[in-house]
């Protein structure tokens, strides 16, 4: 799977990255198997793209899809933030579709921003101190 992701309890912040070809179900995947887990509702998310070297959406639909799977996932009593960076034109272009349909859904309890650096994004989740992404596993 090209996503993988960490959990940092200290920060509470799940970091996540993109590594190669992204596919619809990578993405998809991670959703389920990450925010399914009880133990990280509430915690911030960064989604780092910076070595995803092709994105394979089927259909802008797809976004909204998975922007819809997103905001029924999220706790209603626990409002988090998720940090997307997205350096590449296509990525912070569909991070930023998945950000309007996430501020539309009225489930969603995640404040959402795409960013083009990792400094920016760091800074919108309030961190002082870089995150350690995770490998490939």
């Amino acid at each position: 799977m090209p996503m993988a992701y960490r959990v940092d309890r200290d920060s509470r912040v799940v970091v996540a990255a993109g590594y190669g070809i992204i596919t619809d179900d990578d993405v998809f995947g991670y959703q389920h198997e990450v925010w399914s887990r009880p133990d990280v509702a509430g915690f911030n998310e960064l989604i780092d793209m910076t070595r995803a070297t092709e994105i394979a959406v089927p259909s802008t639909g797809r976004v909204r899809d998975l922007a819809a799977l997103s905001a029924a996932m999220d706790g209603t009593a626990i409002r988090s933030r998720m940090a997307i960076v997205a350096p590449d034109d296509l990525a912070f272009g569909l991070g930023r579709m998945y950000q309007s349909y996430r501020e539309l859904n009225p489930l969603s309890t995640r404040e959402v921003g795409v960013f083009r650096t990792t400094e920016q994004a760091l800074a919108f989740l309030g961190m002082e101190h870089a995150l350690v992404l995770p490998d490939l596993p």
